[in-house]
Parts: C-alpha cells; structure tokens; sequence
C-alpha cells in the first residue's frame, strides 16, 4: 500500500492534478488525473492506495481524457459514429475505450446517426446545388448506412428537386452563345444527373423547354460553328463532299436539318 503525500494542480491545466505517493524514504510522482477522476475517487492526502487502485484511476483517466477530447471534436459539428470511431483510432485510444466511448456518446444522445443524416440531407438541400442521390452518397461515405441514408432522403421531397433543377435551367440555358440549344440541353441534363437529381425530376423540369430557345441565339451560334467547320474542311473538300462534311459536324453539335441547310444555302449563293 503507499499513501498519498500530496495533490498539486498543474500550472497549465487547472482541472487536472498530480498525485503524490509515497516511497520508503520520501516521495514521488505516481500519476496524474482529472478533476472529475479526483472528485470521484474522493482522492486526497493520507488516502492508501494499492497497486490495483493506482492502475484502475490512470485507466479511469486515460478513458476520461479520450472522451474529452471526443466531446472536443463535437463541439464543431455534428458527427457520425463512424467519424468519432475513425478520430479516436487516429488519436490512438485503446479498442476496449472506444467502444466505451461511443457507448457513453450514444447513450448520452451526442452521436446519432439517424438525426446526423436528417440534418446534413436538411443542409446540403438548403445551402448546395447537389440532388438526393450525391447527398445519399455522401452520408454513406461519412459511415452512415444505406438504410438510414435513404430514409433521411425523405426530407428531400420530389417538389424541391423540382424547384432546383428549375432554377439551374433558367441560370445556365442559353448561356452559351455559340453552342446549340439541344447541346446545352443535354450538357445541362448530364450535369443534373451527375449532382445527384433523379431522372424522373430532370424529365418533369425539362418537359416544354424548347419554350426556353433563344432563336436569334440559336442562328448565331450555328453560324459560329458553321464558318469553323467550313474552314477546316474547305482545304480537302469542296462541292457536295465539303456541304456532307458541315452537316455531318453540325447536326452532330445539335443543329437542327432545316436550319443547317438554309445556312449552307445561304452560303452557297454568295
């Protein structure tokens, strides 16, 4: 058994404390631990300890610290269990404190992953251009299963997809001067299902867009590409063959048949 000789606050953390035990001559640092840990143990000078007490409150206090600093990586944001398991094995806590860890965080209701996912869908709807099934992606990368990740997506009803994807057409169609309409179409249909919008949402928000056609728009940029691809052609076709050449490019850039054929007959007659 050796006793406790004295119990001193450390200079740069005022919640933890250095315990003082007892030698056959004097004494000697033996551990040191939290203010919770000392509270506890009802730890104070005269106490006797055996070796089993010393070795169950450096346990004690090694777990508490790793659970401090769990807290800590919260306070930021929201996590997933998977987040808080992948920072604790970084940190190098044993297995056995993990566990202990994420139990206590799950109990105490700091990590759920269920609400996690509900928020993060919430966020990712209201502050980003992604659809539901980036967002799913993501929540699946971040340790979150496919199940609950898939029931969160709930809070990302059909009708705000529609609104997005309504606005990202009104942003983006027609903004590029020399490229065709259906091109920019499909471009922006591709572009949709790459951020994560279901096809069923791009088709009802298309449906009626040759509405949206900038006619004046579309005859210049046929012309912009029409002149390029009768300069890169004209060295090694003329006639009919160079007329074939320019449709073929035209139509495979998203023009239409009628409007390419008047521009080469425009052409032709100069």
């Amino acid at each position: 058994m050796r006793k406790i000789t004295r119990i001193t606050t450390q200079v740069k953390h005022k919640n933890r404390f250095n315990i003082f035990l007892s030698t056959a001559n004097d004494e000697e640092y033996g551990f040191s631990v939290d203010e919770a840990i000392l509270i506890e143990y009802r730890l104070r000078k005269g106490l006797e300890l055996d070796d089993s007490m010393i070795a169950t409150l450096v346990n004690k206090d090694t777990l508490h610290k790793s659970y401090t600093q769990a807290i800590n990586f919260l306070s930021y944001r929201m996590r997933t269990k998977k987040e808080i398991m992948d920072y604790l094995v970084k940190k190098e806590v044993d297995a056995e404190h993990i566990d202990q860890i994420i139990k206590k965080l799950t109990d105490e209701k700091l990590i759920d992953d269920e609400q996690f996912a509900i928020m993060f869908v919430r966020t990712r709807m209201n502050n980003s251009s992604k659809g539901p099934k980036l967002i799913k992606k993501e929540l699946i990368d971040k340790g979150v299963s496919a199940q609950i990740a898939e029931s969160a997506l709930e809070h990302y009803p059909f009708e705000k997809q529609y609104e997005k994807i309504i606005k990202l057409i009104g942003k983006k169609i027609n903004s590029r001067k020399n490229e065709s309409f259906r091109k920019q179409v499909q471009q922006l249909q591709t572009n949709l299902l790459q951020k994560g919008f279901s096809q069923e949402a791009i088709k009802e928000a298309f449906a009626g867009i040759e509405e949206e056609k900038d006619q004046d728009g579309e005859w210049e940029a046929l012309v912009y590409q029409g002149e390029k691809l009768l300069r890169k052609h004209e060295a090694k076709h003329d006639g009919y063959a160079l007329r074939q050449k320019v449709t073929e490019g035209l139509y495979r850039k998203g023009f239409s048949f009628d409007m390419i054929h008047t521009f080469l007959d425009e052409k032709a007659e100069k």
